[in-house]
């Protein structure tokens, strides 16, 4: 892993929660975007070098909507970027971790995802992030 790639916050409302960041930051939101396939709505800010991510359910069968029923609003994931996302989950399926989806999917901003279960992780979601070449 090479540094943490982003922090993802789950919101009810990316509306609200952008104006909330925008006065945190003292600047607005770089990238929104839905990923139909994980039922999500996202916006991305810069804080320095550092990325954080919002996240909005577009469904009641969103992992973001069972996670805002369970837990509220907060953090939701810490994201590692890596070079060679299916040579590290290799590796961590061998050091014992828990890999929700062996198979890396096309996730937001322009980033093949895979996620390890936060059973195996100490209670926190991770999403290993491998940027996606042109």
């Amino acid at each position: 892993m090479k540094k943490i790639e982003h922090i993802g916050i789950a919101v009810k409302s990316i509306a609200t929660s952008n104006e909330i960041f925008e006065k945190l930051f003292g600047t607005p939101a770089y990238k929104t975007e839905e990923v139909e396939s994980e039922g999500v709505k996202t916006s991305f800010f810069m804080c320095g070098p550092n990325k954080i991510e919002l996240l909005e359910a577009t469904n009641e069968n969103s992992p973001i909507a069972k996670f805002l029923e369970k837990k509220g609003e907060g953090i939701h994931h810490i994201a590692f970027d890596v070079d060679d996302i299916e040579a590290e989950i290799e590796r961590l399926k061998k050091e014992g971790f828990i890999v929700l989806n062996e198979t890396p999917k096309k996730g937001a901003d322009n980033k093949l995802v895979a996620f390890l279960h936060p059973k195996s992780t100490n209670g926190v979601l991770i999403e290993l992030c491998q940027e996606i070449a042109n």
